[in-house]
């Protein structure tokens, strides 16, 4: 997961980004409880976000307590349930591969922070696995297709998107009610294809420079990582079209109290993040200021 799925601290009303945060903060308790203290430095709002999606719609019991980003004043957070304990064991496996994706990508010491990274998740991971066999295979399984498809330089952006939406779409294979099931797998699908797309759009100019895999640019055939008028607004057409994907099937299904952060998520927060790839405006180090935002109590 990449970071681009994030709520409006500006639009979200003071009670939803309240909920929200004690969301955040429960699923770094379940991380920290199930994996130790290393495992919370995964958390993102992405990983977050699935939680939510996996979870009954309800908030759940709240508790409130301290962490080691406040180790005075004491915080909300939610009682882990079976939802979250889910989610911080998918997270954990996501995060582990997604590290060991940065080691093939980066060789010598640009991947030192990867490969640091994957030794200090190791042994969470291993228990992850243990716990979800299923998902983690499922994860190797489209990873190695899209591996693939990179060593092939293989224009196809659909089917390079598709190997993550498919992979996405695997975290909700555990749910018991099959309607659920199927509308979740809907919603992770189209947003594991637009979080594929919108990561090799950001990526763009640097894959350009260090001659890393891009489906986008093969695609459109962009020089130098440069969008032309035609290309941008067709691909920012396919974009959408996921996010109309994920809207409709989210319709299908009551999220409770989680329906508001979803709804400003699907129907502004994604759309706005798309422009701002596409502007060239998105910096990850907003990212950083968001979660900063999100975690202060007010």
């Amino acid at each position: 997961m990449f970071g681009y799925v994030r709520p409006s601290v500006q639009d979200l009303p003071e009670g939803e980004l309240n909920r929200f945060r004690t969301m955040y903060c429960g699923l770094c308790h379940t991380l920290s409880r199930r994996y130790g203290q290393a495992a919370r430095f995964i958390l993102n709002y992405d990983f977050t976000y699935l939680a939510i999606l996996l979870s009954d719609g309800a908030a759940g019991t709240e508790h409130s307590g301290r962490c080691y980003t406040s180790p005075i004043r004491k915080r909300p957070y939610l009682e882990s349930t079976a939802a979250m304990e889910l989610a911080a064991d998918e997270s954990v496996i996501l995060a582990y591969w997604q590290l060991r994706d940065g080691i093939a990508d980066h060789a010598g010491s640009a991947g030192l922070k990867y490969r640091a990274g994957a030794q200090l998740l190791e042994s969470a991971y291993r228990k992850a696995a243990a716990f979800r066999p299923a998902f983690d295979e499922a994860v190797r399984c489209q990873l190695q297709l899209l591996s693939g498809l990179e060593r092939e330089n293989a224009p196809s952006m659909d089917q390079a998107a598709d190997t993550f939406a498919v992979l996405l779409s695997s975290a909700a294979a555990e749910l018991k009610n099959r309607t659920r099931q199927r509308i979740l797998e809907q919603i992770l699908y189209h947003l594991g294809r637009w979080v594929y797309l919108i990561d090799a759009a950001d990526d763009l100019k640097k894959d350009a420079e260090s001659g890393n895999y891009n489906p986008v640019a093969l695609r459109y055939g962009l020089e130098n990582g440069v969008w032309t008028p035609e290309s941008r607004r067709e691909f920012a057409g396919t974009l959408d079209h996921s996010i109309h994907q994920m809207a409709a099937a989210f319709e299908l299904w009551d999220f409770g109290v989680w329906t508001p952060v979803l709804q400003a998520t699907f129907y502004a927060g994604l759309f706005q993040v798309g422009r701002a790839v596409l502007d060239g405006t998105f910096r990850r180090h907003q990212h950083r200021k968001n979660i900063k935002e999100i975690e202060e109590t007010t």
